[in-house]
């Protein structure tokens, strides 16, 4: 029995998803179709923004710049927040804790309101601003150059704040996830202190909703092998669980109901 275009569909946005790119003779081969269908098949998923055409197959479509802080808020919202509760009830009562910049890891203080005996260690002003709303334990944050965009402090200053703690977890989010680039960013300065962070924590730990998966940015960060876990929603596809495990690195579904969110 042949495919439906929303069968086909699925199959090769999973192939992106894990490969980030796909050749027409591998999907041809894959599907048991003709190469003029898997093309029409492109040139329609190419039309819905969804992938963008190459020599020989397809690639995934890369946002080519990074939206501001305020603009991302808005984004994944229910997934980032579940990823932000699942990563604080990892946190362990007097644990120091680093959380990088970013909205996908700007919520964990907000879920350890039983924890006050936590230090978070922070260099985005929004987690700072955040913090000393809903956290009653011990904040440290990071001088240095602030990051308008994105509303980070990066730079020498903040290299050298950090270079002199150490934390037991880090808590990091990435721009993307790639099997031979490993962890990226938009920005080298939000890469290079990300990687600062992840050289002075004891365990890494990666926050990213499914959007980043298969995706490769501009500056690297690290090897997935440098990485314990990666916390992500439930809409990644199931293969990433296997293909990490392959490297050591677990992979954690954040998956609750909204009800159990409390703000």
């Amino acid at each position: 029995m042949s495919l439906s275009f929303e069968e086909r569909k699925k199959v090769i946005l999973d192939i992106l998803d894990l490969e980030g790119k796909v050749k027409v003779s591998d999907a041809e081969q894959l599907l048991n179709v003709s190469g003029e269908t898997i093309r029409r098949d492109m040139d329609r998923l190419e039309k819905e923004g969804l992938l963008h055409k190459v020599y020989g197959g397809a690639v995934k479509t890369k946002q080519k710049y990074e939206r501001t802080f305020e603009q991302k808020t808005s984004l994944n919202n229910l997934e980032k927040r579940l990823i932000c509760k699942a990563a604080a009830n990892i946190v362990e009562d007097g644990d120091v804790i680093f959380i990088g910049h970013g909205t996908t890891a700007y919520e964990i203080v907000r879920f350890l309101s039983d924890k006050p005996n936590v230090i978070v260690v922070t260099n985005s002003l929004p987690v700072l601003s955040l913090a000393t709303e809903c956290f009653q334990g011990k904040i440290l944050f990071a001088g240095g150059e602030y990051e308008h965009r994105q509303k980070f402090m990066g730079g020498p200053l903040a290299d050298l704040f950090f270079n002199q703690l150490k934390a037991n977890k880090a808590f990091v989010a990435a721009g993307g996830i790639s099997l031979t680039d490993g962890i990226t960013d938009y920005d080298i300065t939000g890469a290079a202190i990300s990687k600062k962070l992840i050289e002075r924590a004891e365990t890494t730990i990666i926050l990213a909703d499914h959007t980043k998966f298969g995706v490769s940015t501009f500056a690297h960060i690290c090897h997935l092998e440098d990485v314990s876990m990666i916390i992500t929603d439930q809409k990644s596809s199931i293969q990433w669980q296997e293909r990490l495990a392959q490297k050591k690195v677990e992979l954690l579904i954040a998956s609750e109901m909204l009800e159990d969110i409390h703000v």
